[in-house]
């Protein structure tokens, strides 16, 4: 719990609201009410063990603040997340109506659990650690299967490392769900590459078979794409984009799109993963992947 002023608000609601969702009171000294509620707000914090922030305002000290938010009566309490108001309350409601109103917006201890173990495998995936890293996202992926992004971060780990028999068995309880997920979508085309060079295209001088084909006839679109995902098989993406723009630069719809989805999941892929950024700054984009999303766009809307 922290007392709120108009000189800490920014730092202390806005900004934290950013990395986990804030729950602003709204009290006085004289409402006997607010007397009631708020121990009531300060055992479910406790509670919650940091998933939610407590954020007290004495609307009579900050008539500002309370101006800003509308205050009309209290004790009304207001939930921020990622800097905006998503939700409140106004009264003072009892124990199981204010855990049933946090827990429409809060993360389970489960998804916290899980969301604190990516971010500590991001966080050796940048020191090189790649051990601490996998095993810190099997961890978060058991701990809340439900975790798409976790799930991603982690198959995707595991197929960057070569463990292609792993990373199939992790990614088969979301399978059916890849076709309407970019990003489950992106590991699928990944997958589907290995297998593709699994299956026969993996013999020796295969690429220079693709590029024979190729120079026989530059429209041999099965070529190219074969040639791309024999590319990404080998996670040469830049060579696999710029071989599937040669595809969309000569017919932009051809196998039902199959080169711009194809392009579409290898960014998907070659994306870092999104950092927090301080007062909730949008953090800058990768340049190799925007300098490929504008060549998409480029031909793709040429």
């Amino acid at each position: 719990m922290i007392d709120i002023t108009i000189e800490n608000f920014e730092a202390e609601v806005i900004a934290a609201s950013m990395d986990v969702p804030v729950l602003v009171d709204f009290w006085a000294p004289w409402c006997g009410p607010c007397k009631s509620l708020g121990p009531v707000l300060e055992k479910l914090e406790t509670e919650y063990a940091g998933r939610f922030k407590l954020a007290k305002i004495d609307s009579d000290q900050e008539q500002q603040l309370a101006a800003m938010f509308g205050i009309r009566s209290i004790p009304t309490c207001v939930l921020l997340m990622n800097g905006q108001p998503v939700d409140g309350f106004t009264g003072a409601l009892p124990e199981g109506q204010v855990r049933q109103f946090l827990d429409k917006h809060v993360p389970s201890a489960e998804e916290a659990q899980a969301e604190a173990e990516e971010e500590l495998a991001q966080d050796a995936l940048a020191e090189g650690d790649t051990d601490t890293a996998l095993e810190k996202l099997q961890h978060a992926v058991a701990t809340d299967p439900a975790n798409d992004d976790a799930r991603f971060d982690y198959v995707k780990l595991l197929l960057q490392l070569g463990r292609e028999d792993d990373a199939k068995i992790a990614f088969a309880p979301v399978i059916a769900k890849a076709a309407g997920s970019r990003k489950l979508g992106a590991l699928k085309a990944w997958i589907d590459a290995l297998d593709f060079v699994a299956s026969g295209a993996h013999a020796e001088g295969a690429g220079a078979a693709f590029d024979a084909k190729i120079a026989a006839n530059k429209r041999d679109f099965e070529a190219r794409f074969g040639r791309a995902r024999w590319l990404m098989a080998q996670q040469r993406w830049q060579e696999a984009m710029d071989e599937l723009l040669e595809i969309l630069m000569r017919d932009k719809a051809w196998n039902d799109e199959a080169a711009r989805k194809t392009f579409v999941a290898i960014l998907e892929v070659i994306e870092p993963p999104k950092v927090k950024v301080a007062d909730g700054q949008i953090p800058p984009e990768d340049p190799l992947v925007a300098t490929y999303r504008r060549r998409l766009s480029s031909v793709v809307l040429s």
